[in-house]
């Protein structure tokens, strides 16, 4: 038997690609899916079948173009109508090989929602492994709140049946493979396993022992970010995304050109760390560090507008260019040609953000005209604590509250460790902010020089951010 699980960092989307007698099925596929039938010719087998779990909100779902080239049937939940591909009900079963999959319809997530129940039916007819989609994580579940908030309360409802009437129920020896591991934003607090099973996650999730009422309030009061972006993963999973055939290839610009694109709307990013971008950068430039690429584009980039990347020396791009294809941002252009330096050389304006240390900070804590801006998560802001006196916008959600921003201050702007500073120091100075400074360290830094946080209740700038 074939099982191989295939992780898209970052994102932390979890797919899997399941076979035996020369048969293969996948779940759940990227959409740079070569690496399955890599996979499947490896070990001398044909893709014959691709399974959707859900329509899924974070990533643009790879089934259609992995069915291209294998002409694989495409099999998702039926409460949904997808532009492409079969409906499935439950207790349906498809067998690849001497495995067979049934589907449990287990809703909650989103109203289509299914699981697939696996069996190797040459060695026993007990289940061996459910695939769960977005039901059921590792140490969480999945949230409830993006069929909007009107509906939040019967999603909870049903989410609630879908595990404990369909999940739960299997044996504690069931191996449960989701579609997402920790740090993905379909999920409050995924855990950091590879590997679980029902028996453990009955033992060890809290979740899982509430009763109805009190899972569904727990679900009703979740504070959980959603990226703009999720609209349109919504709408390509649903409709169908379009073919890329192949990772789309990036011209290479000339600083002129930089300047030119810029002048006609191109979105420049600056994948750089913050304290290179800090030290120097091309004026107008969004900041987002390689890593946070896929967690933080979806906020502030578009889908029509060009795209160009600005590195230092142009390594591994093609890298990059997968996090913009995997959300569906075709519109990824090109990149600096020469990196950062040739910006400079040719004598081409530079802007720079300033930078703190925490010491710095310390010393002008109470200076009046120094306003501390927190754009960490709520939830770390209120499970870590504070800096005294900052005040409290989620980074993803700056430019909805530029207006509360004084201008005629010194923004000290901080997160965690300076990263998500520097990408809202960044969006700040594209606004018209002119003294604008990155806490370099954050609150991990502040901690480590031995200042307080403190957790007593506050005001915040967004209180309320959306759910």
């Amino acid at each position: 038997m074939l099982f191989e699980k295939i992780k898209s960092d970052i994102l932390a989307h979890n797919s899997y690609i399941v076979g035996a007698g020369g048969e293969a099925a996948v779940i759940d596929p990227r959409r740079d899916c070569l690496i399955y039938a890599a996979v499947a010719e490896r070990e001398g087998m044909k893709i014959t079948k691709i399974f959707e779990t859900h329509k899924n909100e974070d990533y643009v779902i790879g089934s259609r173009e992995l069915a291209r080239p294998t002409g694989a049937e495409i099999l998702h939940g039926a409460r949904e109508e997808f532009g492409f591909g079969t409906g499935v009900h439950e207790g349906e079963t498809f067998t690849v090989g001497s495995l067979e999959l049934e589907i449990l319809e287990t809703p909650g997530h989103t109203i289509e929602s299914i699981s697939l129940l696996l069996r190797d039916r040459s060695v026993s007819g007990d289940p061996l492994m459910v695939f769960t989609g977005d039901a059921l994580f590792a140490g969480d579940v999945g949230r409830t709140d993006l069929a909007g908030e009107d509906k939040r309360r019967e999603m909870s409802e049903m989410l609630y049946a879908s595990l404990h009437q369909k999940i739960l129920p299997l044996p504690d020896s069931t191996i449960v493979c989701p579609a997402h591991g920790a740090g993905s934003v379909c999920g409050g607090n995924i855990g950091d396993r590879e590997y679980t099973t029902i028996g453990f996650e009955k033992a060890t999730n809290g979740l899982l022992s509430l009763s109805k009422e009190e899972f569904v309030e727990r679900k009703m009061s979740e504070r959980l970010y959603e990226p703009q972006y999720i609209a349109m993963m919504r709408k390509l999973n649903r409709e169908g995304p379009p073919l890329i055939y192949n990772l789309p290839h990036l011209k290479a610009y000339s600083p002129r050109d930089i300047r030119s694109l810029m002048d006609r709307g191109v979105q420049v990013v600056d994948i750089r760390s913050p304290t290179s971008f800090a030290g120097g950068h091309i004026p107008g430039t969004i900041s987002i560090w390689r890593e946070g690429l896929p967690l933080y584009m979806g906020y502030y980039l578009n889908y029509e507008d060009p795209i160009v990347l600005v590195d230092d020396f142009n390594l591994d791009l093609d890298h990059a260019v997968r996090h913009f294809v995997r959300l569906g941002y075709d519109n990824i252009a090109g990149y600096l040609a020469g990196g950062f330096a040739a910006w400079f050389k040719q004598g081409e304006i530079v802007e720079r953000s300033g930078t703190w240390s925490p010491p710095d900070l310390a010393e002008n804590l109470d200076d009046p005209s120094v306003w501390v801006l927190d754009v960490r998560n709520v939830n770390h802001r209120e499970r870590d604590g504070h800096i005294q006196g900052s005040h409290h916008i989620y980074v993803g959600h700056l430019e909805e509250h530029l207006e509360e921003i004084p201008e005629d201050k010194r923004i000290v702007v901080h997160c965690d460790a300076g990263y998500k500073g520097s990408l809202a120091a960044s969006i700040l100075e594209k606004h018209g902010f002119r003294n604008v400074i990155n806490l370099l360290g954050g609150t991990i830094g502040w901690r480590a020089a031995n200042y307080p946080l403190v957790k007593e209740e506050e005001r915040t700038v967004s209180a309320s951010p959306p759910l």
